[in-house]
């Protein structure tokens, strides 16, 4: 699968040729984040604190907090490392400081040890110096210790002339059950397909920069389908992961679904539809995702109204629980209908008493059905408060995904409460 590739250098996304001559900037890497992370994690390389010669910090602390990322560049100690992972990235990918010793002190899936390899040899310091190791005696090395390797084949970097998948097979045989990304050179999906197929990622920027490679066409790269008509299953699932339905990609739909950011499929009588054109109930699509098989996509879309041309929220009928209610309340808030509910939205004092009160029979309920009932009452009003604010639960539910990032924990301590 294909990994997109931003390299920071003074505050602008860059593309260098061997490590060195830089040959592209493309400016504002946020664009770019919110651009490719359709294809999911993004790796954002500091370019100026792995030569020691500043640092991006605040830029890329912000692109941690817009989307999913992983980040390297100069991250030579544990702090530096757990600072990242505190800060939202989903790894970090640590480079020279790479060693048993630092990596045990760090959870092993989300570490990524980055091998710079110039003619087979590892390289150092920005790609400047030599160490007379190689790639393959440092991956035995260090392959317990990380949940991945990302490979750059220096040489190779920028100039779009293709990769070395020899070498790329090598590396993925040696790594064991670490993931393998490669970088460098990496121009066409052919490329992308070969490597998913050996079990590698491709981590790819100049091409997608110069646009030798669409970033749909990147995507669809390890798909294979099960059809005459080159059709892909796919999934169309909410925010929350509850499939609304099930629908047809081809690569025409997929490249205008990216393209645009819509929910737009492909109909085996109709031909290319963009969900709610006509109906209103139109789709922000938010993340595309192959299946393990490579022959089924799931989009993850922020659907507006329902899904089904019945009206129902999904093709199997209304869903129910806390998402039904959060939607239901935000509805209520919007439309100031009348009720107990808008009564607590105009009356902040009131919706605090009831917050507080049924806070306090929480914590004294103890029989299993007072548990229950009173969990279900506080949820209730906080999600009306969470509704008065403007708050989704989507925005809850990935605050709470932002927090469970994090590897450094305060110690759970009580504190006196304001009333």
């Amino acid at each position: 699968m294909i990994i997109p590739s931003i390299d920071i250098s003074h505050g602008s996304t860059v593309q260098l040729i061997g490590g060195e001559e830089r040959a592209l900037d493309a400016g504002d890497p946020r664009p770019l984040l919110e651009r490719f992370s359709v294809a999911g994690e993004v790796a954002v390389i500091d370019i100026d604190a792995a030569r020691g010669e500043g640092d991006n910090v605040e830029l890329i602390g912000d692109l941690c907090r817009r989307g999913p990322t992983r980040v390297g560049g100069g991250i030579r100690d544990v702090a530096t490392a757990r600072r990242w992972l505190d800060a939202g990235a989903r790894r970090v990918i640590i480079g020279t400081a790479a060693t048993p010793e630092l990596l045990s002190q760090l959870p092993r899936e989300r570490v990524i040890v980055s091998l710079d390899s110039r003619d087979g040899d590892v390289v150092t310091h920005g790609w400047r110096r030599t160490t007379g190791e190689t790639v393959l005696s440092r991956v035995e090395e260090l392959r317990d210790f990380c949940g991945g390797f990302l490979v750059t084949f220096v040489e190779r970097e920028g100039l779009l002339g293709g990769t070395d998948l020899e070498r790329a097979a090598a590396v993925v045989a040696a790594a064991g059950d670490s993931r393998v990304t490669v970088a460098g050179g990496i121009v066409s999906v052919d490329e992308i397909r070969e490597l998913d197929r050996l079990g590698a990622d491709a981590q790819v920027g100049m091409a997608l920069y110069t646009g030798k490679m669409t970033l749909a066409d990147a995507i669809a790269a390890p798909l294979k389908s099960l059809r005459s008509e080159g059709l892909w299953a796919t999934v169309v699932a909410d925010e929350a992961g509850q499939a609304l339905g099930l629908v047809w990609s081809s690569m025409e739909s997929l490249r205008e679904a990216v393209e645009t950011r819509r929910g737009v499929y492909q109909s085996r009588s109709r031909g290319l539809w963009v969900k709610g054109e006509t109906s209103g109930a139109t789709q922000e699509l938010i993340k595309i995702d192959l299946d393990c098989d490579r022959d089924a996509l799931r989009f993850t879309v922020r659907q507006k109204d329902g899904f089904c041309h019945l009206g129902y929220r999904s093709c199997w009928g209304e869903d129910n629980g806390i998402q039904r209610l959060a939607r239901r309340l935000t509805r209520i808030a919007e439309e100031g209908t009348l009720g107990n509910t808008t009564r607590l939205l105009g009356d902040p004092a009131l919706l605090a008493a009831k917050i507080r009160e049924e806070a306090n029979e929480l914590c004294v309920a103890a029989a299993h059905e007072d548990v229950i009932a009173e969990a279900a009452d506080l949820l209730y009003f906080t999600l009306v408060k969470a509704a008065a604010a403007g708050v989704t639960l989507e925005d809850i539910a990935g605050e709470l995904d932002r927090r469970e990032l994090k590897v450094s924990r305060r110690p759970m301590e009580a504190k006196e409460v304001p009333r």
